[in-house]
């Protein structure tokens, strides 16, 4: 049974960091891409960072500069470091594990940034 396991969501104040951690049990074919999303109250999902087998990232242009998706392969964990946060990242933020065979979604971790 695969298993994503989503930790270090919370409640920070502007400028400061959290960092994000998704770890994929179960797997049976290793992922293609690795990724976060994000959910605000009465938004649509977005796509916040994703990075690939290859090593190859890329961004939601509101989150440049400031976050920084990782993984450890070996361990099918992603990590998103999140530094300077501003109060419009506030959201739930979901991690996405998929290959060619699977798509895998975390439960969800809330990240709540003051003013």
């Amino acid at each position: 049974q695969v298993q994503l396991v989503e930790s270090g969501g919370g409640l920070v104040k502007a400028g400061g960091s959290l960092r994000l951690s998704c770890a994929a049990s179960g797997l049976k074919f290793s992922p293609n891409t690795m990724g976060w999303h994000r959910q605000a109250p009465g938004k649509q999902r977005e796509l916040v960072a994703i990075i690939t087998t290859g090593g190859s990232t890329n961004y939601v242009d509101s989150v440049k500069g400031r976050f920084t998706i990782s993984r450890d392969a070996a361990k099918n964990t992603v990590y998103l470091q999140m530094n300077s946060l501003k109060p419009e990242d506030t959201a739930i933020y979901y991690c996405n594990i998929a290959s060619a065979f699977y798509d895998y979604w975390g439960q969800g971790t809330q990240v709540t940034v003051s003013s």
